[in-house]
């Protein structure tokens, strides 16, 4: 890559190219795309609850193909075994050795697909590969390829067969969401002019995984957060104090929102994170971090209404 071509003009102008591409064949809210595109270019996994139908194994393989890098699907199951998305290792007679058989998860991006299907010793193989850029088979750690994004999937209606998430897992992932539904006139539209049943391969490839890890490291270095919007971030960590929270925003989270906040900056073609950028940021990076006491679940009272009441009242820097 060429030096003049590191800027933030330049890898704001590829991402929103990118963006650009997805939404040719993606019918959906431009803001939650741009929150997804922020959390994958700052290498941060994404939880995504809604429903079926939604398109969520599309959109998935729409982004992986636009930004070049690999994909793969896991489809969770109560009987999946840890193994069978690691991998394992085989005897191979003729060569007198064992071979190791990678599994899925060897990609840059995997889609964990109703992820709480799957019972939790499957998880923890998860957890230890979204945490730690590795994984362990049969006493061999093998570091994955960078980058590594886990986007996963669960539907809010279904029970039955479902284990939920622990806070260890939910923790890992910087941002959830829900897609909502599309605007579906303008989605049939599309429809009769794709020539493919999944149109995701016709996307025209922008970035390769060498210019994620090029924008990741500039974000690092190259995007300012001044100190009081470090202290506007570090503000929200009040919510562990309250007397309706059991576990409020771990140090991970305020982390996870800061570097979401840099993508955004990145989005809107600047080298500094204004308030703005983090106050958008909170709703998807906090509230899945929060544990609510049982008499305030009781009262239907949810984790997105208490952090939506500390972004109205605490106060913003100018």
């Amino acid at each position: 890559m060429e030096s003049e071509k590191t800027g933030i003009e330049y890898y704001s102008e590829i991402v929103s190219e990118s963006l650009n591409e997805i939404s040719k064949y993606y019918v959906g809210q431009r803001g939650n795309l741009e929150i997804m595109m922020s959390a994958i270019i700052n290498s941060g996994h994404i939880l995504i609850n809604d429903f079926p139908g939604i398109g969520k194994t599309f959109i998935s393989k729409l982004i992986s193909h636009t930004l070049g890098i690999s994909f793969s699907r896991i489809q969770f199951t109560p009987d999946l075994l840890p193994g069978d998305i690691t991998g394992t290792r085989v005897w191979k007679p003729n060569r007198g050795d064992f071979e190791t058989i990678r599994g899925p998860i060897f990609a840059n991006l995997i889609l964990a697909d109703e992820i709480n299907r799957a019972p939790p010793k499957t998880q923890s193989a998860l957890l230890e590969a979204m945490e730690e850029k590795h994984v362990t088979i049969e006493g061999e750690t093998i570091k994955l390829e960078e980058p590594f994004i886990v986007l996963a999937t669960e539907n809010p209606v279904e029970f039955e067969g479902t284990y939920p998430l622990p806070e260890a897992e939910l923790d890992r992932f910087m941002v959830k969401l829900s897609l909502g539904y599309p605007d579906d006139l303008e989605l049939l539209k599309r429809r009769l002019n794709w020539k493919e049943e999944d149109p995701s391969g016709e996307a025209k490839v922008i970035l390769d995984g060498k210019t994620l890890s090029d924008l990741r490291n500039f974000m690092e270095s190259g995007i300012t957060v001044s100190d009081e919007v470090l202290s506007y971030v570090s503000s929200f960590s009040q919510i562990r104090e309250d007397k309706r929270v059991l576990a409020g925003p771990s140090p991970r989270g305020l982390i996870s929102l800061m570097r979401l906040s840099r993508g955004l900056a990145v989005m809107e073609g600047r080298d500094f994170v204004t308030p703005d950028d983090v106050k958008r940021g909170v709703p998807y990076a906090l509230p899945h971090r929060l544990i609510l006491r049982p008499e305030i679940i009781i009262e239907r009272v949810d984790e997105a209404s208490i952090v939506a009441e500390y972004l109205n009242k605490i106060p913003v820097p100018k």
